[in-house]
């Protein structure tokens, strides 16, 4: 499945989302690896596999192997770390902000990639799972390795737009079976 197919199954009253997708696909302000990435490590994030499987074949081709490894790589400890550091940011007890994560994130130091398309990718994920303590973290590294705010922010609405995707497609799933009930 491509973009376009992707695009073709979302409904008429996310004509926004087709159109946000298509100006975001030819984005120039990230590299096309940073993009890529990006929109791969958005669609993990938003865990809808059709929406995946359509991300994946739109934009694997542009990532060499380590780097769609390093796109997994943040998708998989951002999905724990962005748990952990939303909750240690959000309960107001010291104590947990003093204490060891004790969660394994070896990858981290050496992904396969450029620290700064890591670093990005790594936002993009937790902007979708919505920790405030990551997205700080992540942006203040990529902006100490020269990433534009415009750079950043272009991530972040690949991020937005692919989650919103991923959602307005499984809601339309979800509302086959009731359609179908109600014809029955």
């Amino acid at each position: 499945m491509s973009i376009d197919t992707l695009k073709d199954r979302l409904p008429d009253y996310a004509r926004d989302l087709k159109l946000n997708l298509s100006s975001l696909a030819s984005e120039q302000l990230l590299g096309p690896q940073q993009k890529a990435g990006s929109f791969i490590a958005a669609a993990l994030a938003a865990n809808h596999a059709p929406t995946t499987q359509a991300v994946v074949a739109a934009f694997a081709g542009e990532l060499a192997a380590e780097a769609l490894n390093a796109v997994k790589i943040a998708a998989s400890l951002m999905a724990m770390n962005n748990i952990y550091y939303r909750f240690v940011h959000l309960v107001p007890v010291s104590d947990y902000k003093t204490l060891p994560a004790k969660l394994r994130m070896t990858a981290m130091a050496k992904p396969g990639v450029d620290k700064t398309d890591f670093e990005l990718w790594s936002l993009v994920v937790s902007a979708v799972n919505g920790c405030g303590m990551c997205l700080e973290a992540h942006e203040k590294v990529c902006r100490e390795h020269g990433l534009s705010a415009e750079q950043i922010q272009a991530a972040v609405r690949i991020a937005a737009t692919v989650h919103a995707v991923a959602r307005t497609l499984a809601a339309e799933e979800a509302l086959v079976p009731a359609a179908l009930d109600r014809a029955a």
